[in-house]
């Protein structure tokens, strides 16, 4: 039942070359910082990555496209990622761009055993190019498959050693639903605890689909954007501070 691994490197070791991955977070907050690093330390080179977006240049998922690494990007949003725009550009990178709501359902099918859905998100654009259309009520829907990977990475806030997760504020994005969706989940956490330090109603993911933790030795936490404003007459603080970081 002890699912702890001793090092993000020891946890993702048997990650094999071509491998499909889920990746949690968005934008950057609530990636998993290390296993990111671990993979682009190992050097696996072929992946397909499932993700909301691919981080920023040198940042998060960022490090494996400067290094290669990723073969094709299955996602929602790529702004932000000037070697993104490059590799594309360049034809050295596959991107199946999907709506964010498609997404997050197709992986949250994957993790539930469903193996396609309707939706009427898309129909008469280009996302619905090739895909089975039906009509139901008067309105047509386009039929979306579910998404699996090989390996899912994850980041929450807490863990415990039976893989128990609970993510904190906004990082429970698309953490919860990749972990489901994994045929070998590992998960990082900040806080790793003993079975019994969390409370039950509080857990948002059941250790059934975790199959390793690892405690990561320290966070960045990076901020994607920050904004600095000066501090108006009325203002009784300092300077606010405003972007996109992790919790």
């Amino acid at each position: 039942m002890d699912k702890t691994v001793a090092s993000a490197d020891e946890a993702l070791a048997d990650l094999p070359e071509g491998a499909t991955l889920m990746a949690g977070g968005f934008g950057l907050c609530g990636i998993p910082e290390n296993l990111i690093q671990a993979i682009a330390k190992k050097g696996t080179r072929g992946l397909t990555i499932i993700s909301n977006n691919c981080g920023i240049d040198g940042k998060g998922l960022g490090l494996l496209l400067a290094a290669g690494q990723v073969k094709k990007m299955i996602s929602s949003y790529v702004g932000e990622n000037k070697t993104f725009e490059r590799l594309f550009l360049s034809g050295a990178l596959e991107v199946e761009l999907t709506p964010q709501g498609t997404l997050a359902e197709r992986i949250r099918a994957g993790g539930a055993g469903i193996p396609a859905f309707y939706t009427a998100t898309g129909y008469g654009t280009v996302v619905a190019e090739g895909k089975e259309t039906r009509a139901f009520d008067g309105r047509t829907y386009v039929l979306e498959k579910a998404l699996h990977a090989d390996f899912s990475i994850v980041k929450a806030w807490k863990g415990d050693r039976f893989g128990n997760l609970v993510y904190r504020k906004t990082t429970r994005n698309f953490n919860p639903m990749m972990a489901a969706a994994g045929r070998v989940t590992v998960a990082e956490v900040e806080h790793l605890v003993e079975p019994g330090a969390l409370e039950p109603d509080q857990i948002h993911t059941p250790g059934i689909y975790v199959q390793r933790i690892i405690q990561g030795p320290k966070y960045e936490k990076p901020i994607e954007q920050r904004t600095v404003r000066k501090r108006t007459s009325s203002a009784s603080g300092a300077s606010g501070a405003s972007g996109e970081g992790s919790a």
